[in-house]
Formats: C-alpha cells, structure tokens, sequence
C-alpha cells in the first residue's frame, strides 16, 4: 500500500501531474450547462485490466444518456486521467480535474484514494463519489458521507457467499484463504463472526503473499482442515489456481469461492480445467447472460458484441447510478451539492438498473447488498447462476 498521505500532500499534489492527459468523451455544446463526471483511471500499471474496462463503461453509459438528451436536459461530460493506480496520481489527477472544471461526480480507482481524499471532498462540499473499491470501510455514511459503491462491500460479498453455503449445507466447514494485503484482509473478522451466527465452521484460515506462486505448504494447511468450501479473497487471478489444483491432485472436494475481483469470466477461464465449478459472487449480471429481462445488457451488446467483463459493467453500473443521483436532485429543484445528490442516491428504492442487478435495488446507505452466487461450467467456458438472487437484511 502505498503510504497515507497528508492534507498537504493533497494540496501540494495538484501540480505534479499538469502534463498528464485528460481523456474527454466528446467536445459538448454548452460548456456551462455541462455536469462534469470527473475520474482517476487507471489505464496502466497493474490494475490496467480493470481500469481500461471501468473507463470503456462509464464512456458507454454516459453515451447512452447524452444521445437521450443529457439528465434534465444537461450533457454529462467525462474527463479522466490516468492514474497508474498509484495514490498521488490519483490525488493529483483529482487536483488537476477540480482545477480546470467544475466537477459533480468522480470515479476514484483504490480504496487508498477514497479514504485519502474523502477530508477534501467533504471541505468541498460539491461532488459525489464512488469507484473501484468495495472495502468494508468506506460503507460507513457517517465517516463517508459523499461516497458510495455501486455493488457490495467485501464484508457483504463473504455474508452472501456464506449464506448460499448454509443453505446449501448446515453447519459445514469452511477454510478462508486471503492475502496479507489490506485488501486481503478487509472481511475477515467480520465473516468469522457471521459464519458463526449461521452455524458454520471456521476449521482454517490461510494467509499467503499477494500473488503468491508456491502454495505448497498452504496446501497441506487445507488438505488437514479438509473443508467444505474453501473461499478466496485478495486476489486476482494467482494463487487461485495452484491452489486449485493441488487440493484436487490431493483428492480435496472442497468448493472453491471468490469474490469479485477474482470472478470476472475471462479470469476464471484463465484458470484452466481446474477451474470447473468455482464460484463466484457477482452483483451484476455477466455480459452474455440471458437469464430474465434485460434490456440495459442488450444495448451493451448492440454497443460492444464483443465480451466485456465485470469490470466494465461495474463502471457502467457506477455512471448509471450517479446519474440517477442527479437526476433526482435536480427533479427535486435542489444544487448539485454532494449532500443532496447523496440523498438522491439514498432516495433509491425498489429500482430497476435495467436487469444489470436480477433484482430491484435499494441504497440506503453507502452499498447495494445484493449478489448471486455464479459457478464456471468448462463446457460453455462460462459463470453460470448456481443461485437465486440474495438481498442481504431480507
């Protein structure tokens, strides 16, 4: 991680990226009437797969809103720079932005740029944010009361995974194995103490190396437990694999898990053979799913034939949400203030994305809590529904 940094570091950051590159979506008409959605993307470095696929959907929703005619007759333009997913440049590239345009939306990459940044944009009082991480932490209104996710928090992804295992299994056991990252680490404790309340076991926990290759002592860590799901969190795609399959080479039935960062269709199908039945929880929809009424991933289609990952619609997700925000506030009659388009965003009730969630959402706070649990079947080299959709709270 990179270090924290200080409201000065903030401050002074502005003038250190003044040659990067802004990545506009079109020149717009009517510049003053614009509503600036702005973002730290990270189109290089090692959350590039991600960022180019965040980056490509916002650019897509808001095509789909401006050709409509704009959210109360006003454009939404997009200016982004990329960050390298490293913390000051993203707080720079925020500098830069708010410096050069009036901005009331931004798209942050990394759970460290949210939670540095959040002092400035509560001074500020004007922008409403959300991003690429889902940390248990930021889901806090009162700590981050002008930020969302549009997805659950990691803390949330582990409850519906666990209550898809209760149901499938009482009182089975279970094996986390996480990364010795922030990331890694971040639903842990909390998970524990959830498993506990459904009847689950906690028989192991495995931490390794981000990206760690050599899993073979860990191994035998789970082959001893001997569990009946064995759940990944903090990563992306390795060790997943190795750890895969050693534990079947060993005769292990446990049923692999993951959340969502390590459950995009591209990813798992980089996992090989081994990789036939894993699950994963996704609040979205994957691209190529037909199941029930979806009208939004059809025009994605129409847009993109081509596949397009979970991060995309992520992105895709966080720019429709954010333009219901506005939406509401200014059906409202109220400034585009970062207390009023977060009380837009919490007005949210029973509301379809277009079948982007399989149900109706609701944000009462700072996430959508709700998921479904998708399993890799290697014959259609796809994630498919191995549950129905799980509201958490109901």
């Amino acid at each position: 991680m990179t270090r924290k940094l200080t409201r000065r570091d903030v401050l002074a950051a502005g003038a250190a990226m003044g040659s990067g590159l802004a990545i506009g979506i079109r020149p717009l008409a009517a510049q003053g009437a614009d509503i600036v959605l702005g973002g730290s993307i990270p189109l290089t470095g090692v959350f590039a797969f991600a960022g180019v696929g965040i980056h490509n959907g916002i650019q897509d929703y808001l095509k789909i809103v401006n050709d409509a005619g704009g959210v109360g007759g006003r454009k939404i333009k997009y200016v982004a720079e990329d960050t390298g997913y490293k913390v000051d440049a993203s707080v720079a590239a925020f500098n830069k932005i708010t410096g050069q345009e009036k901005v009331s939306l931004y798209y942050g990459d990394s759970t460290g740029f949210s939670k540095t940044i959040n002092p400035e944009l509560e001074r500020r009082g004007t922008i409403l944010m959300a991003g690429a991480s889902f940390a248990t932490e930021l889901n806090d209104p009162k700590k981050y009361p002008l930020q969302f996710m549009a997805g659950p928090d990691y803390s949330e992804m582990f409850g519906i995974l666990l209550r898809y295992c209760a149901r499938e299994q009482s009182g089975a056991k279970l094996d986390f194995v996480y990364s010795d990252t922030e990331f890694g680490r971040d639903p842990i404790a909390p998970s524990e103490a959830l498993a506990k309340t459904l009847g689950l076991n906690i028989v192991e926990k495995i931490v390794t190396p981000p990206g760690s290759v050599d899993v073979s002592t860990e191994v035998l860590k789970l082959r001893r437990a001997n569990p009946d799901y064995t759940i990944f969190h903090g990563y992306v795609l390795a060790p997943i694999p190795e750890f895969m399959t050693q534990a079947k080479q060993m005769g292990l039935r446990s049923k692999f898990m993951g959340t969502f960062w390590s459950s995009d269709n591209s990813t798992v199908q980089r996992m090989g053979d081994v990789a036939e039945g894993y699950m994963g929880v996704m609040p979205y929809r994957y691209y190529y799913d037909a199941d029930g009424n979806s009208p939004m991933l059809e025009k994605i289609r129409q847009m993109r034939p081509e596949y397009q990952s979970t991060a995309y619609l992520q992105g895709f997700t966080t720019a429709l949400l954010m333009c219901e925000a506005v939406k509401r506030t200014l059906a409202a009659g109220k400034e585009l203030t970062g207390v009023n388009m977060k009380a837009g965003l919490n007005s949210i009730k029973d509301f379809d994305t277009g079948g982007i969630f399989g149900v109706p959402i609701s944000i009462p706070g700072n996430s959508v809590s709700v998921g479904r649990i998708y399993a890799f079947d290697s014959k259609s080299k796809q994630m498919r529904p191995a549950s129905d959709w799980i509201r958490l709270g109901s």
